[in-house]
């Protein structure tokens, strides 16, 4: 229950207090990468929580409804994959060194491309939902909440901590195959199951993807950050919104 409480607190911006009766729990390093065992549980969560959204809001016109469902996306994350994304855009386009790219990362500022990078997103992931038919935005968005923590919990364990010090720093040093395998089964299963044959192919094309982004960001600075690993949840959600509007 720990290591999923550190997830769910991690992922959103629920107020868990990781306790236990009359208690609170002792957390080591090694508790992080554990949770990671638990991003897609929770990233299945947060999926459902955007179907009852949609459907609560199912009477409103589809751009409205859309709207709503974006936004909501967001509060229950607290934007934080944005913030990566954001920044990862600013220091990707600030410098080509490993050491100017880290820096420029590391500024609480935005910058002009972090401002163009998380626009051109929310546009584009707005512009995805509402194209998408009722019956196949309810299933999409769960698989896209699912597959973006995954992809999360992949950056990890394919990947070195780029710096010395970092708010993701345990995950990445401390997730292990038995936590990356059990997601990965979970992710599989749910394809699966709500896509069938079509989810597994949808599945393997996007997990490519991902994984090429992952290795453009290691040979940019040697390793993953917080700030990366929140930009590849971002990109593999924008991926699973794209392949169920024209698979």
């Amino acid at each position: 229950m720990k290591h999923f409480l550190i997830a769910l607190q991690f992922l959103t911006i629920f107020p868990i207090e990781i306790s236990a009766p009359g208690k609170k729990l002792q957390i080591e390093k090694k508790d992080f990468g554990r949770s990671l065992l638990y991003f897609p549980v929770v990233g299945a969560l947060i999926g459902l929580l955007l179907i009852v959204i949609a459907f609560v809001f199912g009477f409103l016109p589809t751009l409205v409804r859309g709207a709503f469902i974006l936004i909501a996306s967001i509060i229950i994350t607290g934007g934080i994959h944005l913030d990566g994304l954001a920044d990862t855009c600013d220091g990707f386009y600030g410098s080509k060194s490993k050491e100017k790219t880290l820096r420029i990362m590391r500024d609480s500022r935005i910058g002009v491309m972090g401002a163009i990078g998380i626009a051109c997103l929310l546009l584009l992931k707005f512009t995805l939902i509402v194209s998408l038919a009722p019956n196949v935005l309810y299933r999409a968005l769960i698989i896209m909440a699912v597959f973006g923590r995954w992809s999360m919990v992949l950056a990890c364990f394919s990947s070195n901590y780029a710096r010395e010090a970092g708010g993701a720093k345990y995950f990445v040093e401390y997730d292990s195959k038995k936590e990356f395998l059990a997601g990965t089964l979970f992710v599989i299963a749910l394809f699966l199951l709500l896509m069938g044959l079509k989810g597994i192919v949808l599945l393997a094309i996007s997990v490519i993807l991902v994984f090429l982004f992952i290795n453009y960001v290691k040979k940019r600075i040697g390793g993953v950050t917080g700030d990366t690993i929140g930009a590849t949840c971002e990109l593999a959600e924008i991926i699973i919104l794209f392949f169920a509007l024209v698979c």
